[in-house]
C-alpha cells in the first residue's frame, strides 16, 4: 500500500497542471493578501492538496526540502522524493520547508540569505487551520491600499519583515487555497 501512495497523487496532465499551479503560485506572491486554488495533486496525510500541489510545481532535483513536525513522515518523503526527486535536508540547509507554523518555529533556523544574495532564503510552506482575508493589514509592493490576511503570528512575521532585503518569503496553505507573504510586506494590527 505505501508503495501505491508513493507512486499515485501526482499531476495527471503535469504540463498544463503545473502551469497553472505555477501561476496560482506566482500570482498571490506577487499579491499578498490575495487567496486562490491551488489544486492538481493529492499528496498522502497530512500535506493538503495546496501544499502537495505547490512542492509538485516548485522543487526538483536540486530544490532542498525540510518536512517539519507531522509533515515528516515516511509516505510524504517518499512520494515527494518520487515525484520531484527533491532531496529531504534540515531546516538549515532548506530552500523549502513544509510543516504547521508551530513544527516549522524557530524562524532563525532558516536561510535568510546575505547581502550579496538574498534570494538564497528560505521560503516556508504553512499548512493553515484556516486560511482567510481577514486579521492583519498588509501593505507594500503588490498591494493596491492595504489587503488582510489571517497570519500565526503577526510579531515573527513582522520581526521578518524588518530583515527586508533578507528574511524568509511564506506561502500560507489551506485545503485547496493558497496565499502568500513575501519578506517585503509590512504587516500591522489594528489599534
Amino acid at each position: 500500500m505505501a508503495a501505491q501512495t508513493q507512486f499515485s497523487g501526482g499531476f495527471q496532465n503535469a504540463p498544463v497542471q503545473a502551469a497553472h499551479a505555477f501561476r496560482a503560485a506566482m500570482t498571490v506572491m506577487a499579491r499578498p493578501g490575495e487567496i486562490r486554488t491551488l489544486m492538481g495533486t493529492e499528496p498522502p496525510a497530512p500535506l493538503s492538496m495546496a501544499a502537495g500541489t505547490l512542492l509538485l510545481t516548485l522543487c526538483d532535483p536540486e530544490t532542498k526540502v525540510y518536512l517539519a513536525g507531522d509533515a515528516d513522515t515516511d509516505a510524504v518523503c517518499k512520494w515527494l522524493t518520487f515525484h520531484t526527486g527533491a532531496p529531504i535536508v534540515s531546516a538549515g540547509n532548506a530552500d523549502f520547508a513544509v510543516g504547521t507554523w508551530g513544527a516549522l518555529g524557530p524562524l532563525n533556523a532558516y536561510r535568510i540569505g546575505t547581502p550579496e544574495y538574498p534570494e538564497r532564503s528560505a521560503t516556508l510552506i504553512v499548512e493553515c487551520d484556516q486560511l482567510e482575508q481577514s486579521g492583519a493589514i498588509l501593505s507594500g509592493p503588490g498591494i493596491k491600499d492595504t489587503a488582510r490576511l489571517s497570519l500565526p503570528d503577526v510579531p515573527a512575521l513582522q520581526y521578518n519583515a524588518m530583515l527586508y532585503p533578507l528574511g524568509c518569503d511564506f506561502f500560507f496553505t489551506c485545503g485547496d487555497k493558497i496565499a502568500a507573504l513575501p519578506r517585503s510586506a509590512q504587516i500591522r494590527t489594528e489599534g
